[in-house]
């Protein structure tokens, strides 16, 4: 299913605050990676409903995706040692 261009621009730019964040990384960085990124693929695409996932669970495949290691995730309202 293919979300809405709104909907997307809005959930990429949580996914590259929280990636940022987390990475430990500037938020310009995180920016470049994330649309070079397979995950920004799959949701443009709409490979398995990649946008419907949180922003904390995208985040978190990106570090994986460019092997960094966590520092914190944050969602919205709290913060999640890793």
């Amino acid at each position: 299913m293919k979300a809405d261009k709104a909907v997307l621009q809005l959930t990429y730019a949580c996914v590259i605050e929280t990636f940022a964040e987390a990475g430990n990384i500037p938020l310009r960085e995180a920016l470049d990676m994330f649309y070079k990124s397979q995950i920004y693929q799959e949701m443009c695409e709409g490979i398995s409903d990649m946008h419907c996932r949180s922003e904390k669970y995208l985040a978190e495949d990106l570090l994986q995706e460019f092997s960094l290691n966590p520092k914190h995730i944050s969602a919205r309202h709290n913060t999640y040692a890793v």
